[in-house]
Order: C-alpha cells, then structure tokens, then sequence
C-alpha cells in the first residue's frame, strides 16, 4: 500500500507541471512582444519627427540628448508591451486551463 502524498508536495508538483508547460507560451509571447514593441517604437520614433531611423549608441553623428531620448522612449514601449502581452497572454491560459500559470 502506497502512502498518500502530503498536498504541499502535490501542490509543488502541479506548479512544476504548469511552468513546464507554460514556458513555450511564454517564449512565443516574448517573441511577439519583441516585434510589437519595435513596430510600435519605429512609428513612434517617425511620429517623433526625428527621422525614420533611431539613433544607436554607436552613431557619431547624433547628440547625446537624442540617443538617450531614442533610449528612453524605446525602453519605456518595450516595458509596456512586455507587461501588456505577459498579462494578456496569461489571462488566456487562466481562461482556458482554469489556473494562473505558475510564477517563474
């Protein structure tokens, strides 16, 4: 006869199990996060009035002022997107699992 499992151990178990099975989900939503948030910064940055091409660190020709602002804005969407497509795209597996997916 086998001894029942204490329910801290089978708790720890089913996060285990749900982690696992969220993180291909959640590769795929850092993904598309990513290419949101550069879509949305390339608009923002033209809207900008500052060119179509965001300053790099590296550009010798561009003030400090602008490629820190470029830094800045870029930083902030990225952040916001991020936050928005984790959030978002773990609603939708509560909804379809009945459970929040497991803290990493």
């Amino acid at each position: 006869m086998t001894e029942a499992k204490p329910p801290e151990q089978k708790q720890r178990k089913r996060k285990r199990k749900q982690k696992a099975l969220y993180r291909p989900v959640g590769l795929l939503l850092g993904m598309a996060s990513g290419a949101l948030a550069t879509a949305l910064f390339t608009r923002v940055w033209k809207a900008v009035g500052r060119g179509s091409d965001a300053p790099d660190a590296l550009d010798e020709d561009r003030s400090w002022r602008e490629i820190l602002l470029a830094a800045a804005i870029q930083g902030a969407i990225f952040a916001v997107v991020r936050a928005a497509v984790n959030r978002g795209g773990a609603a939708g597996v509560r909804r379809l699992t009945g459970s929040w997916p497991a803290e990493s």
